[in-house]
């Protein structure tokens, strides 16, 4: 049999037989050839390949909240943590700690972005060294693309990044900026939110039956520091006045702390889940890591919807500042002007029932995770319109 040459289909002895394993084998090659198709057209949309360098807490609410990310090791201490996920035509990867220092980890892609901190100048001049390190990687061709997030000053002082702008001569493509910054442009510079407070360990939050459906004991909760003569002196003047403070969850101080201990964090915690309505009174600026703390666990934000000193406010994209991205996106809280105003809504809570109270923590948690998954999908896009099309040429 050996010399039937293959082409010669006139003779075959084992016709009966096999015909069903010719059948079995065609539908073996088709399934194989499936697989081949399917492996190319997913090589060919993963086009882009993406670095980020987080040299800020921010990085991780970008990964871990935004992205639904893992870090390896899950240790937060860790000197080196890494991550990588699929994405749309890219592929990410991400890497953070300590020991990620310019030139003492390996550039694994063409395009980075660039995760930094720009809140005060010491700050700022640390994330200068990063953008001069990516400007020598781009000039000896290591790397094609930067775009940074950047943890923006509360002032909306930024002005340092701006020559670092390709729209100014510089090399950076993207900026993606939180606060209310004037230049936001929604064509290479965008508003981003800030998000909760990484650096102090604030985990992500999954939902849970009892988050949704359990009776809260508090109406409200306010935990932080009282700065003299601002308005959060008079929060607790209105709440203490009608003796709604015994109603909500008040801790003040009159001192920040940036250190977080495992029970204050807790305690924290225990205060979001354990009220209805958490309360924003504005600080430096009026976005704080606590709405979005306060999202994650189904507590109303009531924030107090003024504007504070210093340069951030209208872009030409946007009216509506303070906290244009969150009303953009339409998020449900609720706004007022002025404390005063608090005891009417302290008493409408009150005569709300647990089912209406259920509906609008559903609403809110729904709200949320819409809000993150379309900050992803915005991110996403917005690197691969930018990234993709200069790759052709």
């Amino acid at each position: 049999t050996d010399h039937v040459a293959l082409g010669n289909e006139e003779w075959n002895p084992w016709e009966a037989d096999e015909k069903n394993e010719l059948a079995a084998s065609q539908q073996r090659y088709e399934a194989n050839l499936k697989k081949i198709k399917y492996a190319r057209s997913h090589l060919e949309q993963t086009s882009l390949r993406v670095q980020i360098w987080g040299k800020a807490a921010i990085g991780l609410y970008l990964w871990q909240h935004i992205f639904g990310g893992h870090l390896e090791p899950g240790d937060v201490t860790a000197q080196w943590r890494e991550g990588s996920q699929k994405a749309g035509k890219t592929y990410f990867s991400f890497l953070t700690g300590p020991s990620v220092v310019p030139g003492y980890f390996s550039v694994a892609a063409e395009h980075v972005v660039l995760v930094l901190n720009g809140r005060e100048a010491a700050k700022a001049a640390y994330a200068a060294q990063w953008l001069r390190y990516a400007q020598t990687l781009l000039e000896s061709r290591k790397i094609r693309h930067v775009a940074v997030v950047l943890l923006g000053n509360e002032r909306c002082h930024n002005a340092w990044i701006e020559p670092y702008l390709r729209r100014n001569g510089g090399f950076v493509n993207l900026l993606f900026v939180t606060y209310d910054y004037a230049s936001v442009n929604e064509e290479d510079i965008f508003q981003w939110p800030l998000g909760v407070a990484t650096y102090r360990n604030f985990p992500v939050v999954e939902p849970s039956w009892s988050m949704l459906h359990d009776p809260r004991s508090y109406l409200c909760n306010f935990l932080g520091t009282v700065y003299k003569n601002s308005s959060r002196e008079t929060l607790i003047e209105i709440l203490k006045q009608d003796g709604l403070d015994k109603l909500c969850w008040i801790a003040a101080r009159e001192q920040w702390q940036p250190q977080e201990t495992n029970a204050s964090l807790k305690n924290y915690q225990d205060a979001l889940l354990q009220s209805d309505l958490t309360l924003c009174p504005v600080g430096i600026n009026t976005e704080c890591y606590r709405i979005y703390e306060a999202c994650s666990y189904g507590s109303l934000p009531v924030i107090e919807d003024v504007m504070t000193p210093g340069d951030c406010g209208n872009s030409s994209m946007y009216h509506s500042a303070p906290l244009q991205l969150l009303k953009t996106m339409g998020a449900p809280f609720i706004f007022i002007k002025n404390w005063k105003e608090l005891p009417a809504i302290l008493e409408k809570e009150k005569k709300m029932s647990l089912q209406e109270k259920i509906q609008r923590r559903k609403k809110l948690l729904e709200w949320y995770r819409n809000f993150k998954a379309w900050m992803r999908q915005k991110f996403i896009n917005t690197l691969e319109n930018s990234f993709l099309p200069n790759d052709k040429g």
